[in-house]
């Protein structure tokens, strides 16, 4: 049997494994497919300065690259158990039901994996093992004359490739069954007691280079601790408020939303923004006032925090006197930009802050809030050295520099945005290569919790390599320091220098 041969059996061996797991899984528990276990625990478990650089260097694309770096290491320990079969079928066979184990324990860890789920990591010991056997005694000439075996492990492969492939689809099929998409349908869009109305003309300054000052829900930037986005109907949806409360509170879906509605504009930032990077958006949102639920359960003067817990197993800690607060607009999220929330943003029913960063506020699919103090229940970043509290800090990125249209030829035009949730932005400044300020003119004012785009014309800017660098001010005075600090761990600052060449 040559190495070639070997190794693609091996391959093909792990292919068919993940494609019957992922069949059954998607039958039992479409959580428990290995492939999603194994990556869900792989995020779980990640270093967090690995996990930091994914998000800074891949953004929303960070799951994207750990799926592929997931199947380039399925493709070397399957290379790797066929080869080994060369020397000891035995030996071979191990690596298969090493990785069923591995399958069977990331699914059993899983929160979101019932019992059930078990069977499908299960299953692909014995397709795995079986498989592989196969295809080696296939590609052994003296197991089968060597022309037949030549000729035909092409083919079996191929045969083999398919049906992994088959198995992978109906078992998607399977697990997308569960009609999110009707149940989305069913709730449309939903009528806030104070309806928005659309930006102010000027709120933006598109036609220059910035962004629109309301983010799609399809470009909304996306960063969370789920593999696989949960698949929650809003009629299975449920959300318990309990702990050190004077009420135990239950509510479905339609108890909810028979609720008053209230409709925000708001920004979210993600506390892994980098200075200058693009993980800040802007939407709409309606949905029910979180302070109006907690005042109905009775909150206990002890209370800390709002622990609340996603249905993936995602917790965040908020603080209790920010929910609290009359007017901070703490809410439960049923709808985003005039549409039910996507799957990907939390669908059925989302948490959110104005004015802290999304993983101390932002729980997405939250089925479970308990009041609690900060010694009894630390949240998932905490342990990972983040910082229990994430205020807002302050923040302003340049988006574009362009020539000006019909001003001098030394004249360019920045354009950026600015915000400071909670509290607002009350101005923008400039300056080029290290000189003076100068003031930037700021679009019309979409709100305390929302971003504040802004635009300003540098003059006596010759041929050559420029830098520019902006800073803002919030409405209570407090100006954006020049001091550079990274994420970690609660939030970047400095002043964002971007180069530009005339």
């Amino acid at each position: 049997m040559s190495v070639p041969a070997a190794a693609l059996s091996g391959v093909l061996a792990v292919l068919a494994a993940l494609g019957a797991a992922h069949l059954v899984a998607g039958y039992v528990d479409p959580q428990s497919s290995p492939y999603l276990a194994v990556g869900s625990s792989a995020i779980d478990r990640t270093p967090p300065w690995l996990k930091d650089f994914g998000i800074s260097a891949f953004g929303s694309n960070d799951k994207l690259v750990l799926l592929l770096v997931m199947g380039l290491v399925m493709v070397i320990f399957g290379a790797s158990a066929g080869v080994l079969c060369r020397r000891s079928r035995a030996a071979g066979a191990s690596f298969i039901v090493l990785l069923g184990i591995v399958g069977t324990f990331a699914a059993l860890g899983r929160p979101d994996t019932e019992t059930i789920g078990v069977l499908a990591p299960l299953s692909a010991i014995p397709v795995g093992v079986a498989v592989l056997m196969f295809l080696v005694h296939r590609a052994t000439p003296e197991a089968v004359g060597e022309r037949v075996s030549r000729r035909s492990f092409l083919g079996t492969s191929a045969a083999v490739a398919v049906g992994a492939g088959l198995s992978a689809v109906v078992g998607q099929r399977a697990r997308n069954s569960v009609d999110v998409a009707a149940s989305r349908t069913a709730v449309g869009t939903v009528t806030p007691t104070n309806p928005l109305s659309p930006p102010a003309p000027g709120a933006d300054f598109v036609a220059d280079g910035g962004p629109s000052f309301i983010t799609g829900n399809g470009d909304f930037y996306r960063v969370d601790t789920s593999f696989d986005p949960p698949r929650i109907r809003a009629e299975d949806w449920s959300l318990r408020i309990h702990g050190m409360v004077d009420k135990e509170i239950t509510l479905d879906f339609a108890q909810l939303v028979e609720r008053p509605l209230v409709a925000q504009r708001v920004t979210f930032t993600c506390v892994s923004y980098e200075v200058g990077g693009d993980l800040v958006s802007t939407a709409d949102w309606v949905g029910v006032q979180l302070r109006d639920l907690l005042l109905e359960a009775g909150v206990r003067s002890a209370a800390e925090q709002v622990y609340s817990t996603s249905s993936d197993g995602f917790t965040a800690s908020t603080p209790v006197d920010v929910v609290m607060q009359p007017g901070r607009g703490a809410m439960l999220a049923v709808n985003m930009n005039g549409q039910p929330l996507p799957v990907e943003h939390g669908f059925p029913v989302r948490m959110l802050v104005p004015g802290l960063y999304g993983y101390v506020s932002a729980t997405k699919w939250i089925t479970d809030i308990e009041l609690t103090t900060y010694a009894a229940a630390r949240a998932y970043w905490t342990p990972r050295g983040w910082s229990d509290h994430g205020p807002i800090k302050i923040a302003s990125k340049i988006t574009a520099v362009r020539r000006s249209v019909g001003a001098s030829r030394n004249t360019v035009t920045v354009t950026g945005v600015a915000w400071y949730q909670a509290i607002g932005i009350s101005a923008v400044q400039i300056r080029v290569d290290g000189g003076g300020w100068q003031n930037a003119r700021l679009g019309a004012d979409g709100g305390k919790d929302a971003w504040r785009m802004w635009r300003a014309d540098a003059a006596d800017v010759g041929g050559g390599s420029h830098t520019v660098e902006c800073r803002a001010t919030g409405t209570d005075g407090t100006m954006q320091t020049e001091k550079m600090a990274p994420p970690a761990p609660d939030g970047a600052t400095g002043w964002h220098t971007f180069a530009f060449t005339v």
